[in-house]
Formats: C-alpha cells, sequence, structure tokens
C-alpha cells in the first residue's frame, strides 16, 4: 500500500477545520491540495457546461470538447478508492468495503431523491418539461444499466453521473475482498472490463455505465502510483501541450469515441493538477478553488439547482451577450458562495456537520 499523503474522500469534502473525522482510530490523512484544485476547477468548468445547456442549448457545436468532464469525476473517485481507502485502512479491515459500498447506496439514494425532486419542481419553475417514462422498463434499463440516455427531448434523468460512481464505489468495495489476498486484482478486472468494451463495440454496441466505471477503474490503477511520481510526471507542460493538441485534433476528426475519451480524461486532469501542482497553495482565487473541490458533489448539485432558478427567472427575458454574460458569472459566483455557506455552517454549529456528514460523507 501507498504512505504518500492522502485524500479524505471521493466528490466531498473533510469536515473543516475544528471538526471531529469520522474514523477517529484511523490513520490521519493529509490532502493533496493540487487535487483539490483539481477537483474544484472541474466543477467550475461544469457550471459552464451546465450554462451553455440551460441558455444556449443542445445546438451548440462544441459539447463533444467537454465531453471528458463526467469522465474526469469518476477517474478522480477511483484514484481516490486506491489512494486513500486502500491506504488508510487495511485490506483485511471490514471497515473498507462496508464503508466504501455504503458511500455507493448512499449516492444512489441522492440521486433518486434529487430526481424525485425534479419531477415536482421543473413544471413549477416552468424551465422545461419532464419525460413522462421515467419508470418504464426501457428507461430504467438505460438509466441503470446501459447509461445510453438520450440526448434530444426532454431528460429522463439529471445527476446521472451518480449512476456510475455509485457503481464503482459499490464493485470496488466488492473487490476489496479478494484484494486481501491477491494484490492485483483491480488490475484484472480493469482487463475484464475492457475486453467487455471492445466485444460490445465488435458488436455494434455500447453502454456508457460501463465506459464510465472503467475509467474510473483507470483512476483506481493510478491511485496505486506515488503521488511524487505523478507530480514528476505532470510537470512537462510542453509535452502536455502538444499532447492536448493531438487529442482536440481528433476529437474535431472523429468526435470521441472510448480510446480517445480516456486520453481527453488524462490530459485534462494532467493540465488541471499541473495548475494546482505550481501554483501551490497560496491567492484568494485558488483557495476558494480547492474548497471548491472539497465540497464538490455539493457544488455539482447547488450549481443545477442555482441555474434551474436563474433560467426560470429569465426565461421571457431576450437574453443579449451581456445578459449571457451576467447569468453566467452570477452562477458561477453563487456556486462557490453556496459551498463557503456550507463550509462556515459547519465550522460553527456541530448539527450543520452532522447534517452534512449523514448527506455527503
Amino acid at each position: 500500500m501507498n504512505n504518500q499523503p492522502q485524500l479524505q474522500a471521493n466528490l466531498v469534502s473533510m469536515p473543516p477545520r475544528g471538526v471531529r473525522t469520522i474514523a477517529a482510530d484511523s490513520r490521519r490523512v493529509q490532502r493533496i491540495s493540487a487535487l483539490d484544485f483539481t477537483k474544484g476547477a472541474l466543477v467550475l468548468i461544469m457550471v459552464l457546461y451546465h450554462w451553455i445547456n440551460y441558455f444556449i442549448g443542445p445546438q451548440w457545436g462544441y459539447y463533444q470538447y467537454l465531453r471528458f468532464l463526467t469522465p474526469s469525476f469518476i477517474f478522480i473517485t477511483g484514484f481516490m478508492i486506491s489512494n486513500v481507502y486502500l491506504s488508510k485502512y487495511a485490506a483485511a479491515d471490514p471497515r473498507l468495503a462496508k464503508r466504501l459500498f455504503t458511500r455507493g447506496l448512499k449516492l444512489i439514494a441522492i440521486f433518486a431523491a434529487l430526481n424525485l425532486s425534479r419531477i415536482a419542481i421543473i413544471p413549477l419553475l416552468g424551465t422545461g418539461t419532464v419525460a413522462r417514462n421515467q419508470f418504464e422498463p426501457g428507461t430504467v434499463f438505460a438509466v441503470f444499466v446501459s447509461g445510453n440516455l438520450p440526448v434530444t427531448g426532454p431528460k429522463l434523468v439529471a445527476f446521472s453521473i451518480l449512476v456510475p460512481i455509485s457503481y464503482l464505489l459499490m464493485f470496488s468495495g466488492i473487490l476489496v475482498l479478494p484484494y486481501r489476498t491477491y494484490r492485483h486484482t483491480f488490475h484484472a478486472v480493469c482487463i475484464v472490463l475492457l475486453l467487455l468494451i471492445l466485444g460490445l463495440w465488435m458488436n455494434g454496441a455500447g453502454s456508457y455505465n460501463l465506459e464510465f466505471v472503467t475509467i474510473g477503474m483507470l483512476g483506481v490503477l493510478t491511485g496505486f502510483v506515488p503521488i511524487e511520481t505523478i507530480n514528476d510526471l505532470v510537470r512537462r507542460p510542453l509535452a502536455l501541450a502538444v499532447g492536448y493538441l493531438c487529442y482536440l485534433a481528433g476529437v474535431a476528426a472523429w468526435h470521441v469515441p472510448f480510446p480517445l475519451l480516456v486520453v481527453g480524461v488524462l490530459l485534462s486532469l494532467m493540465a488541471i493538477y499541473l495548475g494546482g501542482v505550481v501554483g501551490g497553495e497560496y491567492g484568494i482565487a485558488r483557495r476558494e478553488v480547492a474548497l471548491l473541490g472539497k465540497y464538490s458533489l455539493l457544488g455539482y448539485i447547488s450549481q443545477i439547482a442555482i441555474l434551474q432558478i436563474l433560467s426560470a427567472g429569465f426565461r421571457r427575458v431576450d437574453l443579449g451577450v451581456a445578459t449571457l454574460g451576467l447569468l453566467f458569472t452570477a452562477a458561477f459566483a453563487l456556486t462557490v458562495l453556496s459551498v463557503e455557506v456550507v463550509n462556515r455552517a459547519r465550522a460553527k454549529s456541530a448539527a450543520a456537520d452532522k447534517l452534512y456528514r449523514a448527506v455527503f460523507a
């Protein structure tokens, strides 16, 4: 197991200073500030993505260049499974499998609760229509099995990123059991998943959920690499820039097939992580981005709620360039503010901290 500094959790934050951690008898974990910065930057890029979705629409022709966003979150989740959990707990510790599996189930519950709320709220806000067939077998299969959701028409579900993340966590909780005796368990399973993707592709089929879980498993394998080695690898900005330009050219030529998606995730994360490594921990803006990374699940959820409200308030307004820019700035600032409010509330109130950990930790 690795002994490098570790990060506490997937898409959620550690308690603020002065708040008790979840396992007092576990080894104390130090955060990787550059990774917090990376997660926070991804959340802010996701604000841009959702702003485009709400105020410009599906006709925008450059969505393919943002395809790296969702799998990047899942890759980081996998990274933290090995870099945090498999280092914080002994492999034989029964709490490890339970913790991973419970976190996955909690994300499924959050996903269900958010979408049930969405069904009730969207008609009231008047920001769109809700598909009427959410509970039909075909929809259930698309959401929870294939992940191949339609890109046009009313959205079947929102927050779909939570489904493959929850699967990755629960699957990893199960794999911890054979990992106790065979330390290449995750490597072997990753190979099997890649072969399944290849088999589906050869038969003209595919599954986004399978692809995302596989990318998460690649993140698990990356988490076994010492953080010092990763830091040295990303400190090659020229090679990274050349690689990214080649990736963009590939997207323009072939769109985003799975192999190119994996390349895009790795290059995008390396580029953002490099900004966190070379920039240190100083500056208000950098600290805010890192704080957002600690609360990335909350930031992800709150930005969608904020954009829904803004979209409802301006749905009858002629949106010029200045108004669109103002709405983006507002969504950006309010997302950061929501995290600040929760962070300060947790620091001042044990009840607020307990509520937060019950939902997100």
